[in-house]
């Protein structure tokens, strides 16, 4: 009597996320995957199905309780507008990472190292269209002084000045930039932010 070969696992793979079916609440959307996981692979989140019986019971009861067709000015038909505003700052990047779109304002942070040499950050001018490189030799020029642009620990480029300069920093950055508004420069001391005017 010979042994029955094995056969090979047949794994339904779900055609929005393209991962295997099982993984899909893992994956990126798994909100856009839930209809196809409930046509075609019910058994597999028994409570996908019992939630979409509940969501179609109360839309029924709605639609038969509530007026069929909503006035241009109530609050229905306007509560879409507002999401609309929303996703334009979202931007969706690939393996559904969520980018927001960043608050234009210039941060002056000074950082003391060994009890006594000061360097002082500016991050965000480059959120303004100013060339980081071009206003790093600026800062150097006109404080007499070192001044690079590094990664900042959040990966964003900023501007690191040797020297305690962060009040004299803000008035060149109003001079010399107008485009850089007054109240989008502010301070972070101890953690806090604390505004420029």
């Amino acid at each position: 009597m010979a042994a029955e070969k094995p056969q090979p696992v047949q794994v339904p793979y779900c055609q929005v996320c393209t991962l295997p079916a099982e993984y899909c609440e893992f994956g990126p959307d798994f909100e856009k995957c839930k209809p196809w996981l409930i046509r075609n692979v019910p058994n597999l989140y028994p409570h996908l199905l019992q939630e979409a019986n509940d969501k179609e019971a109360e839309k029924l009861s709605e639609q038969l309780q509530g007026p069929g067709i909503s006035p241009a000015g109530s609050p229905a038909a306007t509560a879409g507008e507002p999401s609309a505003s929303k996703q334009e700052d979202v931007k969706r990047l690939p393996g559904g990472k969520i980018k927001r779109k960043e608050k234009q304002e210039v941060a002056i942070e000074k950082i003391v190292r060994n009890k006594r040499k000061c360097i002082t950050t500016v991050k965000g001018l480059g959120l303004f269209g100013i060339k980081l490189s071009d206003a790093s030799k600026k800062f150097g020029k006109k404080f007499a002084t070192g001044a690079s642009v590094v990664k900042g620990p959040t990966e964003k480029d900023q501007i690191d000045v040797q020297g305690d300069i962060a009040y004299d920093i803000v008035d060149f950055i109003r001079e010399t930039w107008a485009e850089v508004p007054e109240s989008a420069i502010f301070f972070i001391e101890d953690g806090k932010r604390v505004s420029a005017a």
